[in-house]
């Protein structure tokens, strides 16, 4: 497994990551089992940044992790959180909670759910539009001085947020949707990152699943995907035609469909890090299997050329969702 410095300021973690948002009922009933067996194959593979957030199954998917790190597993990877994000008991969302005193008592939770004494790098899943993010970062850089949170990440926020984030304290990286057919982040985000050197940890790199070469309509109301603009009606239609044509240049190439829309993202840069979401071994064997291929240029052009900027029909979430995020105004 290569590794690559997480940011200017960060820790050296794998090449590819792993999400587990999948592992806690997202997508669809999960199997536990399963779950566990691919935590472990990712570790024994090399993966070591372990991504999730406290909302995840509300608590569910941290304790899945920390049952899976027992055993001497901690000190081999670097655990990534999201906190702040409000649900209730039936799963609905109901904002967000960024405030200094929620920063402290998530973070107190996830240590004991985790069964760990530090968090590797802790960040807000989004902005609180009520609270400054000043006040925000200056509540983590608290818990990074009391030995409890070893590094500061931020989640789906634009430029002006970065740099005021940025000015607080040192930011290693910055987690965000970013694939073939999700490019955003091109246009300012990622040269802004850049100048200040915070690395990108970029989710929904297959576009949960849509261009994985694997997607059918779920028939499980409890998969999220199910109210998504891309998955449904002509938009999934339009998008599953990117997804073959993607897959037609991959296969010339040797490659599965999914390889190739990892392989592309890792060509974008050593300072881009995808997060894988398997939540199976045959998927995460398929994927952590894009590491072997290097693009040229004319490879990735023939992949963009497949999947142009843009082309994607139907945004990445509900409108609803979408207000939510600092990242798209």
């Amino acid at each position: 497994m290569q590794t690559v410095q997480l940011g200017k300021s960060g820790p050296q973690t794998s090449r590819l990551g792993l999400g587990c948002m999948g592992m806690s009922g997202m997508y669809g009933p999960s199997d536990r089992t399963e779950s566990l067996a691919t935590l472990h194959a990712a570790i024994d593979s090399g993966v070591t940044l372990i991504d999730t957030g406290d909302f995840y199954g509300m608590g569910h998917n941290e304790m899945l992790i920390g049952e899976r790190l027992k055993g001497g597993l901690r000190d081999k990877v670097q655990i990534s959180v999201k906190f702040g994000a409000q649900r209730d008991p039936a799963g609905g969302w109901i904002g967000y909670d960024a405030r200094p005193s929620a920063v402290k008592t998530a973070l107190a939770y996830t240590l004991q759910r985790l069964g760990t004494d530090h968090i590797d790098i802790y960040r807000p899943a989004r902005l609180d539009p009520n609270v400054p993010i000043e006040e925000t970062i200056g509540a983590i850089a608290e818990m990074v001085k009391a030995g409890y949170v070893r590094h500061i990440g931020l989640s789906e926020v634009g430029t002006d947020t970065i740099r005021r984030a940025a000015a607080v304290h040192p930011i290693v990286d910055l987690q965000i949707e970013y694939s073939l057919v999700s490019r955003g982040i091109e246009d300012q985000i990622l040269p802004t990152c850049r100048e200040l050197g915070i690395g990108i940890t970029a989710y929904g790199v297959l576009s949960r699943g849509l261009i994985s070469g694997h997607w059918t309509a779920p028939s499980d109301a409890t998969d999220f995907r199910s109210q998504g603009p891309r998955f449904q009606g002509d938009n999934a239609a339009h998008n599953l035609a990117l997804a073959k044509a993607l897959g037609n240049v991959a296969e010339a190439k040797g490659m599965t469909t999914a390889q190739a829309a990892i392989a592309w993202v890792l060509a974008q840069g050593q300072d881009i890090i995808p997060l894988i979401g398997a939540r199976r071994r045959d998927r995460l064997s398929e994927s952590l299997g894009a590491l072997d291929f290097t693009l040229s240029q004319e490879d990735i052009a023939a992949l963009e050329a497949a999947v142009p900027k843009g082309s994607a029909a139907g945004s990445r979430y509900a409108d609803a969702q979408m207000a939510h995020l600092d990242s798209e105004k």
